[in-house]
């Protein structure tokens, strides 16, 4: 693993990163995950190496942005960039792992799919990667803390993620209704856990995740029925 270094928050790190990108002749793939909080489906990751004579204005955090917003943005994304992509971990790869190497396998594979459909090879990208740790990969690679609403292709990468992830769990609503899931995509709001108690866990729930398993473990001794 090529490791540059951690950023911190505070740090202004674009102007830097695209000056060591291109001192090197780099291409810079920014990835962001979306859903570890989530008690329900899998961890998305989102990768984006965006145009550089194509920029999309308005690329934040996509937490900070609207539905209708992210949705507008993703698609500029998806139509504009160089090459992007989605990639997930499972709840069963969660489960066995544990969220956060979840996270990083998604992202890992996100980028993998990005640097393929650009047809790059490892040692021509520099990857910007938001938070504090880095997959276990050959990449020249940093991590950026808040890089989501400090590099605009890790803010692209988390519209990515979000989009998608957003959209998929609107899809599962109408497989088990009785979760509601599409008003809380999964977080453990006090709705989710209500229906949660009231219903057990579906397939789809992470039982490594402290609430799902002691509501099962509840189920178990009756206390819900």
């Amino acid at each position: 693993m090529l490791e540059l270094r951690t950023m911190a928050a505070q740090v202004e790190p674009w102007p830097a990163l695209q000056e060591y990108a291109d001192r090197h002749e780099l291409h810079v793939i920014g990835v962001d995950e979306a859903g570890r909080g989530p008690l329900f489906g899998p961890v998305v990751a989102g990768a984006a190496l965006l145009h550089p004579k194509r920029p999309i204005d308005g690329l934040a955090c996509s937490k900070t942005l609207s539905p209708k917003r992210r949705e507008a943005l993703c698609g500029q994304i998806q139509q504009h960039a160089l090459a992007h992509a989605v990639a997930q971990a499972s709840v069963a790869e969660i489960d066995s792992l544990n969220i956060l190497k979840a996270s990083l396998l998604a992202m890992h594979r996100a980028v993998d799919a990005v640097v393929v459909q650009a047809g790059l090879v490892p040692e021509q990208c520099l990857v910007v990667v938001d938070g504090n740790k880095l997959p276990n990969w050959g990449y020249r690679s940093v991590a950026v803390v808040k890089g989501d609403s400090k590099v605009p292709v890790v803010s692209a990468g988390s519209i990515l993620a979000k989009v998608w992830r957003d959209q998929w769990c609107q899809a599962q609503a109408e497989i088990f209704p009785q979760y509601e899931l599409h008003l809380h995509m999964g977080y453990p709001t006090a709705r989710h856990m209500d229906l949660l108690k009231l219903h057990g866990a579906s397939a789809l729930h992470r039982r490594s995740f402290r609430p799902v398993r002691e509501v099962l473990e509840l189920g178990k001794q009756g206390l819900f029925e």
